[in-house]
């Protein structure tokens, strides 16, 4: 499941570039139909990646852009669902042009905030509890 491996590497580069006084509220990618990504999987990972990274909490807009080619036969631009569609005149000689890409388009973050004074108490207490 290289999914998982992807979405380490999105939430990885964003939290590298995050300052830590932000924190992030949405992310938004694109997984082109003919990446070889699946977008499910990516979007299962994502809460699970994002536990405890300035990334925890935020929303994850993903678009699948369509593939699209341009064959070499007729020089048609022809719409790909698949890596296996013909073009019209039959065929199989298509440069891709579109729908392979897997990016980050916009990344929104928002002050980070300050633990309350209750909420820090009782974490406290609770970790003295727990040790």
């Amino acid at each position: 499941m290289h999914e998982l491996s992807v979405t380490v590497g999105l939430v990885d580069m964003i939290t590298e570039r995050v300052p830590s006084d932000l924190r992030v509220t949405r992310v938004a990618v694109e997984i082109g139909r003919l990446s070889g990504v699946m977008t499910d999987p990516v979007r299962f990972c994502f809460d699970l990646v994002a536990a405890g990274t300035p990334l925890e909490g935020a929303c994850l807009d993903v678009t699948e852009p369509p593939g699209h080619g341009r064959c070499r036969r007729c020089g048609s631009d022809v719409a790909l669902p698949d890596l296996l569609t013909p073009c019209p005149c039959g065929s199989h000689e298509i440069d891709l042009t579109g729908g392979e890409q897997v990016r980050i388009t916009a990344v929104e973050v928002e002050p980070a905030r300050p633990a309350a004074v209750g909420e820090e108490s009782a974490r406290q207490a609770g970790s003295r509890q727990a040790g």
